[in-house]
């Protein structure tokens, strides 16, 4: 799912640096196998132009790459992609959008250095390959939340069927988005926010 569909910002994008107001800024990781829509997230959502490491796919990719439910697509990150948004006036999250295919995954690690959360996207036609991301994260000690892309010929189920699929326990929140739209985006990374204040407030008390 590329985000050539995606919503667009109005106006022209900000320049590269950081508001003179902002005062924290937070690396979140967008992560998910292939095709589920990272790019898309990372450019709807981002308020500066974001830098993709897209490529053609060839025919090398053929029976080595899982393409289920993507057949349609001509190009894949091959390193990562990178955004920017502002939650608050200060408060900027630093978005990196990592590879898909599994033969990128050894890049994982370098990308999920000092982030503080993550964002697993799934698509419900592979659920399989989220237990192997969500497994990679956990060994990380990144915390996530977890978004269902919704795909329009994707199966819907209702979000607590897909938490017990997905094996998650009560306190990762769930939801339904749509990469392409920035509001549905942003309200991801909002959810993603707030998760990580209550753990860090949990965490306190201790």
């Amino acid at each position: 799912m590329d985000f050539k569909g995606s919503d667009t910002i109005p106006g022209p994008r900000t320049e590269d640096h950081l508001p003179h107001s902002a005062e924290t800024a937070v690396k979140i990781v967008i992560v998910g196998g292939f095709g589920v829509g990272k790019t898309t997230m990372v450019g709807s959502v981002s308020e500066i132009r974001p830098l993709t490491t897209e490529e053609t796919m060839t025919q090398a990719g053929i029976g080595v790459d899982d393409n289920y439910g993507s057949e349609s697509k001509t190009a894949t990150t091959v390193a990562m992609d990178f955004g920017r948004i502002s939650i608050t006036d200060k408060l900027v999250l630093y978005l990196f959008g990592t590879p898909g295919q599994e033969r990128f995954w050894f890049l994982w690690n370098g990308l999920f250095e000092g982030a503080l959360g993550a964002v697993v996207l799934v698509d419900t036609r592979r659920l399989e390959v989220s237990f192997d991301v969500m497994g990679r994260l956990e060994e990380c000690g990144v915390p996530f939340v977890v978004a269902v892309n919704t795909f329009p010929d994707a199966p819907r189920y209702p979000v607590e069927e897909l938490r017990t699929a997905l094996d998650l326990t009560p306190e990762i929140p769930i939801m339904e988005c749509d990469v392409r739209r920035r509001a549905s985006s942003r309200d991801v990374l909002m959810t993603l926010t707030r998760f990580l204040h209550s753990l860090a407030m949990s965490r306190a008390l201790i």
